[in-house]
């Protein structure tokens, strides 16, 4: 990263994700360079934010929130897509008795406000975002903050603390697959399914899986081996907790 104002740079390193560290190696994948606008001396005009990442220009903006959510987005989904040894999935996961339960789900299919219902119950948090597998199907923390709707729709980035619960540390065996979707009115009524239902709900969320195909079913096959796996709809978020964690309790 860099950025012709180094003030900016601790912003960047602030949305990278989980795990990074500085590399010693000059060798980089990919390059991504802030330019931050500057006060021209024409009076009204305001200054534009730009963001590149290698010579492809991802944002263009006067207001830098803007350009580093973008970044944020970008360098996410950039690693999601190439890690070497990680399956990355777009899901939700807890830990509850030493097993993760996922929930996958691309934006607006309401898995962030399950999510958050779980860590109120006491389940552990490891990621809102994606479900980090290795090769043998264990499931790895990818603790960003839960990004949460208000009421304009908005989202919020709110920790884990603050609903009362902890991130997780370690990775843990797949204990249960919840695949639903929020729906106005539904009762939360859902039926048992087949470890292959659980792994083509995987596959469909994988961010690589063009790229992994095989990588991404042995893993998803490891991983799901004996897992519980639960569909349909749901509505209210708390209601389907509390009986998410029973029936993997069970």
């Amino acid at each position: 990263m860099r950025s012709n104002d180094a003030s900016l740079v601790p912003l960047l390193g602030a949305l990278l994700p989980p795990g990074w560290r500085i590399a010693s190696s000059p060798r980089v994948d990919r390059l991504y360079s802030l330019v931050a606008g500057r006060q021209g001396s024409r009076a009204g005009v305001r200054p534009l934010n730009l963001a590149y990442a290698d010579v492809t220009r991802i944002a263009r903006a006067g207001d830098l929130k803007d350009v580093l959510d973008t970044f944020e987005s970008d360098v996410q989904r950039y690693v999601a897509e190439t890690a070497r040894r990680r399956i990355f999935v777009h899901a939700g996961v807890v830990e509850w008795s030493n097993r993760a339960i996922i929930i996958p789900g691309r934006s607006y299919s309401g898995k962030t406000t399950l999510v958050a219902e779980l860590v109120r119950a006491g389940a552990g948090f490891y990621s809102d975002e994606y479900a980090v597998f290795d090769e043998h199907g264990r499931v790895h923390p990818y603790p960003k903050p839960l990004a949460v709707r208000n009421v304009s729709g908005n989202q919020e980035k709110c920790t884990p603390e603050s609903f009362g619960g902890a991130s997780g540390r370690r990775p843990i065996p797949v204990g249960a697959v919840v695949v639903t979707t929020f729906k106005a009115g539904a009762c939360w009524a859902p039926k048992a399914a087949t470890a292959g239902r659980g792994v083509l709900a995987m596959l469909a969320n994988t961010v690589a899986a063009r790229r992994k195909p095989e990588a991404s079913l042995r893993a998803f096959q490891c991983g799901l081996d004996g897992a519980l796996i639960l569909t349909g709809p749901r509505g209210e978020a708390r209601e389907a907790a509390a009986s998410i964690l029973d029936a993997v309790s069970k």
